[in-house]
C-alpha cells in the first residue's frame, strides 16, 4: 500500500512539474491592447466583422489583419476609441446588408395548399414545400424576422420580409434561417437586384405569382456591357461589371428585376403591371 500511494505521489509530482516547466517555455505574452480593444466591441459575436466572434476580431485588430471600421454593429464613438488605442485609422468599409431575391407577396402570388403546423418557413418546407405555387418563392412565416437579433426585418402586410438597410449588420442570420436560401448578403452598392429566384420559363409562371421572372431577358438586352446574362432561365447580374445602370429594370414587364432607391426603397420599371390588390390571392384550384 505504501508502496502505491509514494509511486501515485512520485508521478503526480513529476506531471506537476513537467506541466510548470512547459507553461514557462511556451507561455505566450498576449498584447495587452487586446483586452482594452476587446472592451469596446459589441460582443455579439455576431460574425459579420468577417471573424467567428469579437474576441477573434478584437487579436486580428491588435495585429493590423482587420480594421475597425469592419464592426458593422459597434458605434462610430466606439470604432474611433479603438483607432485611438491601436493607432489606425478607423478605415472605411462599405456597408453590406441582406437582399431577399422574392417579391411574390400574399396579394401577388398564388398557394396551392393551405399549410397547418409549426409557424415556421423551415417546418412549412418539410411538408410538399410549402404549398406555395411557386416553388422558390418566401413562405412568409417570418423565420429570419424571429432569428434577427437587430430587429432589421419586418413583416409586411402581404407576408413578405422587409430589411431596415440602416438596422441591418451583415450578420447572415437570416441567409442560415430561410430555408428557400433567398436572402444573401450584398454591398448597399448593389442598387440593381433580381427579387425573383423562379427557374420555369415563359408566361404561365404568371399563373402562380405576377411578379416572378419569365424569363424574357429584355434586362439583358438593355444592360450594357454584359452586366446581366441569362442562366436557368433566371436573369442574373455581373456585380463585377459596372453596374449604376437603372436602365435595365425599365422594359421588365413583372418588375422581377428593381432599383433599391436609398430613399424610398425598391422601385420598379415603367413597364411593369401596376399591383393594386390588397388581400391574398386565392388559393388556386388542385
Amino acid at each position: 500500500m505504501l508502496v502505491a500511494v509514494a509511486t501515485l505521489g512520485g508521478l503526480t509530482f513529476l506531471i506537476a512539474s513537467a506541466l510548470v516547466i512547459a507553461q514557462n517555455k511556451l507561455h505566450v505574452d498576449e498584447d495587452p491592447r487586446i483586452e482594452p480593444v476587446y472592451d469596446l466591441l459589441p460582443h455579439t459575436d455576431c460574425g459579420a466583422c468577417g471573424f467567428p466572434g469579437c474576441r477573434a476580431f478584437a487579436e486580428a485588430l491588435a495585429t493590423e489583419q482587420a480594421v475597425p471600421g469592419q464592426c458593422t454593429v459597434g458605434t462610430e464613438e466606439d470604432k474611433s476609441a479603438v483607432a485611438d488605442i491601436l493607432s489606425v485609422e478607423v478605415g472605411n468599409v462599405e456597408k453590406v446588408v441582406a437582399r431577399l431575391a422574392c417579391a411574390g407577396g400574399a396579394n401577388v402570388a398564388r398557394m396551392h395548399a393551405y399549410y397547418e403546423g409549426l409557424d415556421s418557413c423551415r417546418g412549412a418546407t418539410l411538408v410538399a414545400g410549402g404549398g406555395k405555387g411557386c416553388f422558390w418563392g418566401c413562405l412568409g412565416l417570418g423565420d429570419c424576422e424571429v432569428v434577427c437579433d437587430f430587429d432589421a426585418i419586418d413583416m409586411s402586410p402581404e407576408k413578405l420580409p422587409v430589411v431596415n438597410e440602416d438596422l441591418c449588420t451583415a450578420c447572415g442570420d437570416c441567409v442560415d434561417a430561410c430555408p428557400k436560401d433567398l436572402f444573401s448578403l450584398h454591398p448597399v452598392s448593389h442598387r440593381l437586384w433580381v427579387a425573383c429566384k423562379n427557374l420555369e420559363f415563359g408566361d404561365p409562371v404568371l399563373e402562380d405569382c405576377e411578379v416572378a421572372c419569365t424569363a424574357c431577358g429584355k434586362c439583358a438586352k438593355d444592360a450594357t456591357g454584359g452586366l446581366i446574362g441569362m442562366q436557368d432561365n433566371l436573369a442574373v447580374i455581373d456585380y463585377t461589371r459596372s453596374h449604376g445602370q437603372r436602365q435595365a429594370i425599365d422594359r421588365c414587364p413583372t418588375g422581377a428585376i428593381v432599383w433599391f432607391d436609398t430613399d424610398t426603397g425598391a422601385k420598379k420599371g415603367p413597364a411593369a403591371q401596376k399591383i393594386f390588390r390588397q388581400s391574398a390571392r386565392d388559393v388556386a384550384p388542385t
